[in-house]
Parts: structure tokens; C-alpha cells; sequence
């Protein structure tokens, strides 16, 4: 599908769901703002929550968005109301390596451009946010400190949604005291902002408010936290936020309708779009297919860890996207970088490779079983994959607990190239056979929380602090922190902290390096391996790519 295929008004779409028409503030004729007080109350009975996760990635993906919109479609064709709920993309990665985050060919969100740029400015309000409270912090230092706020223990950082290697660690206030006190700070992209989890995770606009009120920037001088309530600066914080409370009402290439909130990612952040999109969607669908970042052991975890504890809301199944060659990957047969194209030789018959490399998706399955969340595999089909390829992963994902596994077309067909998942889903939802149980209780101590999400969901054997992280550690259990749920920061292309570990690493010790509180989200951030807040642009970044036609039509994305 063109990138400028003539989507329906969105008045139409909104019409077709029942959605009122003095809830929506248009953005143009394709796009529109929903009030959030529509998910105001519990979820309909009987609405069906499907979780699209998948395997750890090749640095090309596996397709969760165009899964998350093909089968929202497919689901509509089988005479179900469904509607998709994502995250808004970062222009980091749509300029650096990764590209657009709309999905793609026959299966993405419209319209695309928008969609990938700016949609309506959510992006911008949290970066804004953010940065005025980080405004506040050194204004309120270099002017007679009245909080007594020690300048070494700030640890509210600014953010900005492009990547920016440059900016990864600063030095401010430089240039004589008018212009603030010189100290080290650094730069997060935008969807790494506390501010940005806070929006994903808040259940409405006074619940937005009082998060804010409660995030941590760092400790007085006698190491009491100060927040921003402390500051006086969470109400106009709120303010700048005001509209980016509301979800966004897009739509797929067939019309299905799509929330699109927040954007936090899932290998620094909690990887899962807004709670009050899902609330809303459960008013107005029969089923809510959304989608959590990267592998299942990183989005989908924190989605039932984190998000699931907020909303109260459980998955009735998820689905694991798996490609061929991410399962050839995971047999470390072969070398594959970041933003360099995939080698040749992946996209050939290899049978052994398959055979090893579903370790990988295996893991992801047992993880999810563990949590008692039934499981559909959808195997993402390139042409280049052989019908006996597609029988071995058919059959060893279904050895490895499957309920069942669907050959998906949605990117080549559409909704039409997804039926065959959408009634496994549907078979599977309707069962009743999920019984969600969370991986930890809030009562155990942060460094027990890690331990059993790094042994049941990464294969670690065992868990190390450094010292500085166990430093951290005891100062955030001391503070009263220690019963928040865990949002780990670890790479995404591999179930350990190391990149290089493929397949189903096992038994090895997993290292903290860091840990960060962010009190106003409501969790813990322990940092693992040396995963960036702040990515940075390859040699041959997407943006290259971009331009504006003749017409004014943008290109590239």
C-alpha cells in the first residue's frame, strides 16, 4: 500500500465505532484526538485482549506492528470489532537505522507520514515537559538553592528525540555563574523520558498530575529525595501535557480503526503504549490487539509486570511473531550487524539452522507459559522461505507449547493474509485457558525482583551488582521504593545483556550496572550490560533517505 493511500475521514472512522463526535478534536481530516474520559470505566464483559510480542530481533525486525495491524483487519474480516492500539514512533530511529514505525506493504497505519514525523506533537509536549522541570532544577540551584539540592546528586537528565551520540554525557552551566553551577549531565532520547512512562502508565489527567508531582530529580544535601512537587514546577509540567493526554485516532489501510499513545521503548523503558488507549478501546471493540516492543522478554514482560499492575487489564493471549531468519540468527551461523543489510545467505534454505535456532522462540514460549498466558506463533512469511522451512517451524513451535501457529501474509494480503491467525487467536482468546500470574510479588526486595525475572525470563543463572548499582540498590530500598515493580534496561537482540549471546543462553550471570528510581512511573530501573539511553546514528542513517517531493509529499520514510 502507497504511503499515500486515501485513508477514510475520521469522523467516519470514529462514527463506525460509536465513539461520540464531541469527543474528538480533528487534526486535519485523517486524525483526531479522543477525550480520555471515555476509558473512564471498568472494561466492557467479554472484550478480548490480544499481546503482540515476539522473539529477539534481527536489527531489521520481525514484524510486531505489521502483525498488530494485519490482524486488527483479519480480525474485523472474521466479523470481530477489533481495534489496534500502538505506540506513537520516535524520530530516533525513523532518521537513524530502524525506519518508520507504522508497519508496512499491505498492513500499516495511515497516514504513514504523520503517523512517523509528528502526529500531533505528543512527542514534543513530554520532551517540553521534561526539559522544564530540568529548567527548574538548575534555576532553582544557582538561585540560592533554597531545597538545599546537591548538585552531585541530580539525576534528572534532558532528553530530545533525535539520536545524538554527542549528547550522551555533558557538562553544564559553563560560561560564569549567570549562566548556573558547572556539573555533569546528560541527554535520554525522548522515549526514554520518565515523563514519556508516566503518560503511557497514567489512568487519567489527575492521575498524570499527581505522577508528576512524585518524580524524583535527586537528594538534598542531607540525601532526602526531592521531587518535582518540591519544585513547584509538576502543575505547568501538567499543563504542557494537557492535550497529549488524549490517545490519537488513526486508522490501518483497510479502515480498522487505531489508538495511538505514548512511545516508550522497551529496551530502556516499559515498551507498551497507553493504558488509557487500551481503556478506551475496551469501551468501544470486541477485541484490543496491541503491541509490546521488541522480544517477549522485554515489552511483553513489562507488560504484564508493570502495566498489567496498573491497569488491572490481563492478555487473554499473545501472539510471538517469528521470521525464518530471526530463527537462522539465533543459531549464530551468522554474522549479522546493526544497520548493515542482512547477509545473502540467510534468506537460503537452512534446515539445521531453523532446528537451532528456535531455542530462541522455545525460551519466549516457556517464559510465557510460566505466566499463564496461552501462546499463538505467527510465522512472518517471506518469499524466500521454503514450504519445508515453514513445516519444521510450524512443528517445532508447536513441540515447544504453541497452542497454535499460523502462517501469516498480512504484509503481501492484508487482513486476507491473516485469517488463518486471526481465528487462532480468536480460538485461543475464547478458551478461557489463560490465568495470568505475575512473575514477582510486590513485597519481595528489588534485588529478589531481578532475580526472578532474569532466571524465568532470561535464562540467567545468577544475578551480580556492581558496586555502584549496589549502592543505588540500598539507597532506593532505604528511600521506600524497594515494593515497585521492575522495569529492566537490557539490549533486545538477545535474552542476556549481551548482544552477542543468541539462541537461549543459560546458566550465566547477569550484571546491574545501574539503577535508576523513577517514583512518579511507579517503578525501578535496573540497567544491564551497557544498553544506551541516548542511541546514536550509524554510518548510513535512514534521514539520508528522506526528502519532499514537488508536490510537497514527503519520501523516503
Amino acid at each position: 500500500m502507497s504511503s499515500h493511500a486515501f485513508p477514510r475521514p475520521i469522523q467516519e472512522v470514529a462514527a463506525a465505532l460509536d465513539i461520540p463526535a464531541d469527543a474528538l478534536a480533528p487534526y486535519g481530516r485523517f486524525k483526531a484526538k479522543v477525550d480520555h474520559r471515555l476509558g473512564a470505566a471498568a472494561p466492557r464483559a467479554g472484550v478480548r485482549t490480544v499481546l503482540v510480542t515476539a522473539v529477539n530481533p534481527t536489527p531489521a525486525g520481525e514484524g510486531k506492528t505489521v502483525h498488530t495491524v494485519g490482524l486488527s483487519m483479519a480480525l474485523c474480516r472474521i466479523g470481530k470489532r477489533a481495534i489496534a492500539t500502538l505506540r506513537q514512533p520516535s524520530m530516533g530511529p525513523i532518521f537513524g537505522i530502524k525506519g518508520g514505525g507504522s508497519g508496512g506493504g499491505a498492513a500499516q497505519v495511515l497516514p504513514r507520514d504523520e503517523v512517523n514525523l509528528h502526529l500531533t506533537g505528543d512527542f514534543h509536549a513530554v520532551a517540553a515537559a521534561n526539559n522544564l522541570l530540568a529548567a527548574a532544577i538548575d534555576t532553582t540551584i544557582v538561585l540560592d538553592n533554597p531545597l538545599q539540592l546537591d548538585p552531585e546528586r541530580i539525576t534528572w537528565r534532558r532528553v530530545l528525540d533525535v539520536n545524538d551520540r554527542s549528547l550522551r554525557e555533558v557538562r553544564t552551566g559553563l560560561g560564569g555563574s549567570a549562566n548556573g553551577i558547572p556539573r555533569d549531565a546528560a541527554f535520554d532520547i525522548t522515549a526514554a523520558s520518565e515523563v514519556m512512562a508516566i503518560l503511557a502508565l497514567s489512568k487519567d489527567l489527575a492521575d498524570l498530575r499527581k505522577r508528576l508531582g512524585r518524580i524524583v530529580v535527586g537528594t538534598n544535601f542531607a540525601g532526602v529525595p526531592v521531587c518535582a512537587e518540591d519544585l513547584g514546577v509538576a502543575g505547568a509540567m501538567c499543563a504542557v501535557l494537557k492535550d497529549a493526554v488524549d490517545p490519537t485516532l488513526v486508522q490501518t489501510s483497510e479502515g480498522t480503526p487505531v489508538l495511538m499513545h505514548a512511545g516508550p521503548f522497551a529496551n530502556i523503558a516499559q515498551g507498551n503504549c497507553s493504558i488509557i488507549a487500551d481503556r478506551i478501546a475496551s469501551q468501544f471493540g470486541d477485541y484490543i490487539v496491541t503491541e509490546a516492543g521488541f522480544g517477549a522478554d522485554m515489552g511483553a514482560e513489562k507488560f504484564l509486570n508493570v502495566k498489567c499492575r496498573v491497569s488491572g487489564m490481563r492478555p487473554d493471549v499473545a501472539v510471538v511473531v517469528v521470521t525464518l531468519r530471526a530463527l537462522k540468527l539465533h543459531s549464530g551461523r551468522y554474522a549479522v550487524k546493526p544497520g548493515a543489510a542482512l547477509p545473502a545467505a540467510i534468506s537460503q534454505e537452512d534446515l539445521p539452522g531453523i532446528e537451532v535456532g528456535a531455542a530462541n522462540l522455545a525460551a519466549h514460549l516457556r517464559a510465557l507459559g510460566a505466566c499463564g498466558v496461552p501462546c499463538v506463533v505467527a510465522i512472518n512469511r517471506f518469499p524466500t522461505d521454503t514450504a519445508m522451512e515453514l513445516e519444521l517451524a510450524q512443528r517445532l513451535a508447536l513441540a515447544a507449547g504453541a497452542r497454535a501457529v499460523a502462517i501469516s501474509e498480512v504484509f503481501v494480503k492484508g487482513g486476507a493474509g491473516g485469517e488463518e491467525l486471526a481465528h487462532a487467536v480468536v480460538e485461543a482468546a475464547e478458551s478461557g485457558a489463560a490465568k495470568v500470574r505475575l512473575t514477582y510479588p510486590d513485597e519481595a526486595s528489588i534485588a529478589d525482583k531481578v532475580r526472578l525475572v532474569a532466571e524465568r525470563h532470561y535464562g540467567a543463572g545468577s544475578v551480580v551488582f556492581e558496586p555502584r548499582a549496589v549502592e543505588q540498590l540500598q539507597r532506593a530500598e532505604a528511600q521506600g521504593f524497594g515494593h515497585l515493580p521492575l522495569c529492566i534496561a537490557k539490549t533486545q537482540y538477545s535474552l542476556s545483556h549481551d548482544p552477542a549471546r543468541l539462541g537461549a543462553p543459560a546458566g550465566y550471570e547477569f550484571p546491574i550496572r545501574e539503577l535508576r528510581v523513577y517514583a512518579g512511573a511507579g517503578f525501578v530501573v535496573p540497567l544491564a550490560g551497557q544498553v544506551l539511553t541516548m542511541p546514536g546514528m550509524g554510518r548510513t542513517p535512514a534521514y539520508k533517505g528522506i526528502d519532499v517531493d514537488a508536490d510537497g509529499r514527503i519520501v523516503g520514510i
